[in-house]
């Protein structure tokens, strides 16, 4: 058995864009800087995860002087033909909620803690536990 921190192999339950999506329902203020270290990808990764998560309706940019706010839009549905009719709303709101519940998110590795290493991993276990995703009904 694993503890939350530690990873099993070299694959993830969600994707790049699965964590991003993620962390922008959890924090729609972060910058891009805390994205990349929560969901363990690049800056540039997560920049162009980003884009395409926009450009797919999922999710919606605003400026605000420097910075940019994000807006996730829970009406969008799934993209592969196994969840077709299922909307990313539900599943966003039980992992952003995990989150929350476990402690600190991005914000703690802009303090120099660990929560960015063991966020993938929690959300693996976020994902796998809830009943009923990722199935089609």
């Amino acid at each position: 058995m694993s503890h939350p921190g530690e990873r099993d192999g070299s694959w993830t339950l969600l994707t790049g864009h699965g964590h991003v999506l993620v962390e922008i329902a959890r924090n729609p203020g972060a910058r891009i800087r805390d994205l990349s270290a929560a969901a363990g990808l690049t800056e540039r990764t997560v920049q162009a995860i980003v884009a395409d998560l926009e450009a797919a309706g999922y999710l919606t940019r605003t400026r605000t002087g420097r910075r940019t706010r994000y807006s996730v839009n829970p009406d969008s549905s799934f993209r592969h033909p196994a969840q077709e009719g299922l909307r990313v709303g539900p599943f966003l709101a039980v992992l952003a909620a995990s989150g929350d519940a476990a402690g600190p998110g991005p914000a703690a590795s802009r303090r120099g803690g660990s929560a960015a290493a063991a966020a993938p991993a929690h959300h693996d276990r976020a994902g796998a536990g809830a009943p009923g995703h990722g199935r089609a009904r």
